[in-house]
């Protein structure tokens, strides 16, 4: 049996229609949208509305930690624009998600990541695409639990929630072979991002849940250049799949 896991897609359909090659299932563990390519700034629904030189900018207050700073900025360009912010990027994201979903093999198990709008997913995936958030699936054999979603941050990205409901997922889903999240269980090595030098947010419930039902893997995403890609938590071994929308290759799990 194998199974490919992606995840942190941001918009790479191309590589994404052939990720499932030579594999029993696919795994996707969230970020199918691409608001803004920090390493392209020219790239994503940010510079599709408002240019790169922009896209520069706020990539400049976002780095330096300016969230305050970079919220004013981007208010005064919606003024600007004179639309409405919420429909125009909900109608890119259709765009994307139209792309991206088609582009999933069958069959495809995913969860959502913290730039996703769960809200649309429904509306997209096709018969064989399963989406999961707080639940388990068997695949070959192995029970696998997909916890979706990140934690809130200054970053205000789209789909964060509270600590207690992203642990109460956690919990929901119980004892399983592989604990499939978007983010990283709260160790540092694992969530210190050595390009944007800063810690992303990991998760204590799975830490928690790692040690106490020891899992064999505990698969993510979300840090794009983490400080250590793999490393065993007691018995389980914990791994950041890589950065799909640069990689454009799956890790590959196999039994």
């Amino acid at each position: 049996m194998r199974v490919n896991v992606v995840s942190d897609v941001h918009g790479n359909a191309k590589d994404l229609a052939i990720a499932g090659d030579g594999a029993d299932a696919l795994i996707c563990l969230g970020d199918l949208v691409l608001f803004l390519d920090y390493a392209d700034h020219s790239r994503g629904i940010f510079p599709d509305l408002f240019g790169v030189e922009n896209a520069d900018r706020i990539v400049e207050l976002r780095s330096a930690r300016r969230f305050d700073e970079a919220r004013e900025f981007g208010r005064g360009l919606w003024a600007e624009l004179g639309i409405d912010n919420e429909t125009a990027i909900e109608a890119a994201v259709r765009r994307q998600y139209a792309e991206l979903f088609a582009a999933f093999p069958t069959p495809t198990y995913a969860t959502y990541g913290n730039v996703d709008m769960p809200a649309l997913w429904h509306e997209y995936a096709r018969p064989g695409t399963t989406v999961l958030d707080g639940e388990r699936v068997e695949i070959g054999g192995r029970v696998f639990g997909f916890v979706g979603g990140g934690l809130r941050t200054p970053m205000r990205t789209p789909y964060e929630i509270s600590d207690e409901e992203y642990a109460a997922k956690v919990e929901a889903i119980g004892e399983v072979d592989v604990l499939c999240s978007h983010i990283p269980p709260d160790v540092p090595e694992l969530t210190y991002d050595t390009v944007a030098r800063r810690f992303e947010r990991g998760s204590r419930a799975l830490l928690d849940a790692i040690r106490r039902t020891r899992p064999r893997y505990s698969l993510f995403g979300h840090v794009h250049q983490p400080l250590v890609r793999r490393m065993r938590v007691g018995a389980t071994e914990c791994v950041n799949v890589g950065h799909f929308a640069a990689r454009g290759r799956p890790w590959s799990l196999s039994w």
